[in-house]
Parts: C-alpha cells; sequence; structure tokens
C-alpha cells in the first residue's frame, strides 16, 4: 500500500473515531469466510458497522483521534482487528455474545462505550448489560407513570365501592 492510500484510509479512521462515541475491536480471526459473513450479516441488521484495519493503521488514527482516551485501546491492536461502530452502546456486545453461542469467536478485544474503556473479553457482560438511552428512558416513563397509576387504580376501586353501596 502507497503512503498516501495509508494516509487516506488514516484520514478516514480518524473521521468515523471522531464521529462515534461507541466503539468496539473484536477478533474475527480463525473464522470462516461463511461464518465472517453469517456475522456481518448479523451487525448489519443491528445497524453495526464493522470493518478488519490493519493495526498499524488503527493506531495512528486512535493517537491523531479528538478524544486522547481512545489512546487506551492502543495495547490491544494484536492480531486481526474488527471495528465496530453503533449508535446503541451494547448491541456489539450482545450481537458477539450471540454469535459465541454457537462459536468460538468473536473476542471482545476493547471498547469505548460512553467516554469509558474496557478491556478485555472478561468485559463483554458488562458491556451487554449497559443500557441505551432508550432503555434508560423508558425505565424513567415507568417510574413515573408507576404513582399515577396507582392513585388511578385507588380511585376506580373506591368509585366501584360507592356504586356497590
Amino acid at each position: 500500500m502507497k503512503k498516501e492510500d495509508k494516509t487516506k484510509v488514516i484520514d478516514a479512521l480518524v473521521e468515523k473515531l471522531n464521529a462515534n462515541n461507541k466503539i468496539y475491536l473484536a477478533d474475527c480471526s480463525s473464522l470462516t469466510v461463511e461464518k465472517v459473513n453469517q456475522f456481518r450479516k448479523s451487525c448489519f441488521e443491528k445497524n453495526v458497522s464493522v470493518t478488519v484495519v490493519k493495526n498499524s493503521l488503527l493506531k495512528k488514527a486512535l493517537e491523531r483521534a479528538e478524544d486522547s482516551r481512545l489512546t487506551g485501546l492502543i495495547p490491544v491492536l494484536k492480531g486481526a482487528t474488527a471495528l465496530m461502530f453503533t449508535q446503541v452502546g451494547n448491541a456489539p456486545a450482545k450481537l458477539i455474545q450471540e454469535f459465541r453461542r454457537k462459536n468460538d469467536k468473536p473476542i471482545l478485544k476493547g471498547a469505548f462505550v460512553e467516554e469509558n474503556i474496557y478491556i478485555g473479553d472478561n468485559e463483554l457482560e458488562t458491556l451487554a448489560n449497559i443500557k441505551s438511552k432508550n432503555e434508560l428512558i423508558a425505565d424513567v416513563v415507568a417510574l413515573l407513570q408507576s404513582p399515577a397509576k396507582r392513585v388511578i387504580g385507588a380511585l376506580q376501586a373506591n368509585a366501584e365501592k360507592k356504586d356497590a353501596a
């Protein structure tokens, strides 16, 4: 690869890194082409962008990214690396868990989610349990509705007692 081609790839990676705050790095090596294609299809269905990148180019992109915390992912850049971007913080973790029920890979190398660095496959469960913005909003709405539902239920029960009497 020529130097100007490498520069273009690095610039494109930096742009993606700056535009996303939910980044996963995984190892998909030793998967057959068929399994990799199945994994890519699963990612596409869940709106997760996945790209295999050279570690040397990704390292330079991480160093140039606006968020200096991303350099915390550099130590995991060994072997084949699949770079994943998403809008839902736990989607790639859930995809990896689901896919690993039938396969031994992909293995989570690291992630940058909700402004935190997660290193190692042992963090997969933690990442899968992170709630998305929509899930948190739904929880808050449910909490707010609960007292109102109890009051309405009590009023209806009281009205039924009066009607029965």
